[in-house]
């Protein structure tokens, strides 16, 4: 499905025509570059590839020179591709050359939109905040200091093994995430801005792909 590439500002809210606070997430969207375009005949399937934000050219190694250069382009910092399926996106695909900017413009208010973004790392957590656990209800008869512990994880004579995806203390965050269906409340096209209903993963400052 076509999409850009941006950068979470933060959030923010905007009053409605019925007069309801609506809380938004702002994000500036592009320009991004068409850095690559590939086809079923050549690759298997059909998509283009997005550059956003410049990156210095000491920075970027030789092949990837070359590959911004064929684009006649300056380096790119993020690269993402975004496929195209059906008649519809293909044609909206075929409107699209190596070396095309790709804007804001492509959305309009109303419309509905997937958003993927890396979700806020938050360490090394225990099962009651990673996972929900309620703990141990009942704080009387020696419970001492386990009121936050998973309690079992498995039988001790068979099958004698902790099965795999048992919920556990462990890492938290810092993941793939994808919001769906969330409403563009506005486009402000002058200074490349997405305003977005609702919060979506990642903090300020995190890049973030926004699907049509």
């Amino acid at each position: 499905m076509p999409g850009l590439l941006g950068k979470k500002i933060g959030m923010t809210s905007v009053f409605s025509a019925d007069g309801k606070n609506v809380p938004c997430t702002v994000i500036e969207v592009g320009p991004c570059v068409v850095t690559q375009v590939k086809t079923e005949e050549t690759d298997g399937y059909n998509a283009l590839q997005l550059g956003y934000t410049d990156k210095k050219e000491k920075h970027t190694t030789k092949p990837m020179q070359g590959h911004f250069e064929k684009a006649g382009t300056t380096p790119k910092r993020y690269l993402a591709e975004f496929r195209y399926k059906g008649e519809d996106e293909l044609k909206q695909m075929a409107e699209h050359k190596l070396g095309d900017t790709m804007t804001v413009e492509m959305f309009a208010d109303g419309d509905f939109v997937d958003v993927v973004g890396t979700s806020k790392g938050k360490g090394y957590q225990g099962v009651v905040k990673r996972h929900g656990f309620g703990g141990v209800g009942q704080t009387t008869h020696g419970q001492h200091n386990r009121l936050r512990a998973p309690g079992s994880i498995g039988a001790c004579s068979y099958p004698a093994k902790v099965f795999k995806g048992m919920r556990m203390a462990g890492q938290m965050g810092n993941e793939r995430v994808t919001v769906q269906n969330l409403r563009v409340v506005k486009v402000i096209a002058d200074h490349n801005l997405l305003m977005i209903k609702g919060s979506i993963p990642g903090c300020k400052g995190s890049i973030v792909l926004i699907e049509k």
